[in-house]
């Protein structure tokens, strides 16, 4: 699987547990930014890793922010971007499985990585369960092209 990474300068540290993590596993990355703990406005961070991971060019996308909102808020502006907060195995497997989620939010001021690389795990791993969610999508679908079309 290819995963576009991004964080913004409070998601570093977990961002770099994550490609650790995605390495052992055999994933592909590119990590989108922040580079250092120099203060960035997350929402650039986001709509690049939104923009590549709609365009096709990524399976997945993988965001970070000190509480995992800002890129939550901000990747969902990207036409198409499912973004899903998630902070357990639950969130994580119900927002692929009925939510087709395509960029996993997470929270980067956490004291202890493991519990948040199981979640990205779970992310990864699970698939969408299609049948009455898929309907559900199609609805979200809609409502976003009607709010494109009335720009």
């Amino acid at each position: 699987m290819n995963i576009a990474l991004g964080s913004d300068h409070r998601g570093i540290d977990l961002k770099k547990a994550i490609m650790n993590n995605l390495n052992k596993t055999g994933h592909d990355f590119k990590d989108y930014g922040a580079y250092t703990e120099e203060s960035v406005d997350y929402p650039d961070i986001a709509q690049e890793v939104g923009q590549v991971v709609t365009g096709g060019d990524f399976n997945l996308g993988i965001l970070i922010c000190g509480t995992g909102i800002g890129m939550s808020i901000a990747a969902n502006k990207v036409a198409g971007i499912r973004a899903a907060l998630c902070h357990d195995l639950l969130d994580a497997e119900r927002a692929r499985a009925h939510n087709d989620a395509n960029v996993l939010c997470l929270r980067g001021e956490v004291k202890e990585f493991g519990p948040t690389l199981e979640v990205v795990n779970k992310f990864l791993t699970t698939s969408f369960d299609g049948g009455r969610h898929q309907r559900r999508l199609d609805k979200i679908n809609a409502m976003e092209k009607c709010s494109l079309d009335n720009k």
